[in-house]
């Protein structure tokens, strides 16, 4: 119904290479920056954010031959604001929060991040304590509920869509409480202590902090998945060198042969993706705009 049916459509699996070329050690590297600041949603908090993406800091200074830093604002528009002020070059975002970086920042997408399944993309899922009398959405009227992050995509943009097209009514009409917890991984805790009793969050990052022994598994339950979401993109300011965008690129794809790594991302790797891949991004956004604004 309404918007969903489109991601159902827009976003399937892919079957892309996720081999890239060789890193040319006579690239011609002019223009490129001195350092690469890696700037990272805010998912499970800052200091665990930089945490997990301490190797990944790793395979680029080597691959790259520069140095590296991993950055994480406080809230997913601190990082678009980050590349926008050239104070970032390449940003880890998800799919909302990359529109906003491309409209706002010139930012390009360079690759898209597969499920661990190997899907290339990833779901929203609302989620309530284990033992909670809520077995659906429409169980949950009056309750206290959070998105994430106004710019999430899984925290916010579908599952607004999710209420407005299965239950008819937008979230601070339907919940008794609505609030924004500010990262995945604080929702996870807060349904998993009770301080909330429903929250919305993606399978992605769920699946991160079981992995990591932040939360058992056993003290939540999903109670809805939405279709497909294209997987985050990995994007980089437009104006910087192609050569640059290349071997950045390439030095990620390296992570495709570090089952390690992928199980330390809690993902199946990345593969080669384009700003068009985000169009039914928009497409929600624009919904959903829409629908607030009782169109």
């Amino acid at each position: 119904t309404g918007l969903l049916s489109l991601l159902a459509t827009g976003c399937g699996d892919s079957s892309a290479s996720t081999n890239g070329p060789e890193i040319d050690t006579a690239v011609d590297r002019t223009g490129w920056p001195e350092k690469l600041r890696f700037g990272v949603i805010p998912t499970e908090g800052g200091a665990d954010t930089t945490e997990r993406y301490a190797p990944l800091k790793e395979i680029l200074s080597k691959e790259l031959g520069i140095p590296v830093e991993v950055q994480s604002a406080s809230s997913y528009q601190g990082v678009v604001t980050a590349m926008a002020n050239d104070q970032i070059e390449v940003a880890w975002l998800g799919p909302k929060s990359y529109i906003e970086a491309a409209k706002r920042a010139d930012a390009e997408a360079l690759l898209l991040e597969l499920n661990s399944d190997g899907k290339a993309g990833y779901h929203a899922i609302f989620i309530v304590p284990a033992d909670s009398p809520i077995q659906t959405l429409k169980d949950a009227k009056g309750k206290r509920f959070a998105f994430t992050d106004p710019n999430s995509t899984s925290g916010y943009l579908i599952p607004s869509i999710v209420l407005i097209d299965e239950i008819g009514q937008p979230a601070d009409a339907y919940f008794g409480e609505v609030n924004f917890s500010g990262s995945h991984g604080t929702s996870v805790l807060q349904i998993a202590s009770k301080e909330l009793e429903i929250a919305a969050t993606n399978d992605l990052d769920y699946g991160k902090m079981v992995e990591k022994g932040s939360v058992n598994e056993n003290a939540l339950r999903v109670i809805h998945t939405s279709e497909l979401i294209p997987g985050a993109p990995i994007s980089v300011r437009r104006e910087l060198p192609e050569s640059f965008k290349q071997a950045v690129k390439t030095a990620m794809l390296t992570i495709n042969d570090k089952p390690e790594i992928q199980e330390r991302f809690q993902n199946g790797g990345y593969i080669e993706t384009t700003d068009a891949a985000y169009d039914i991004i928009r497409a929600a956004d624009a919904y959903l705009t829409q629908q607030q604004q009782g169109g």
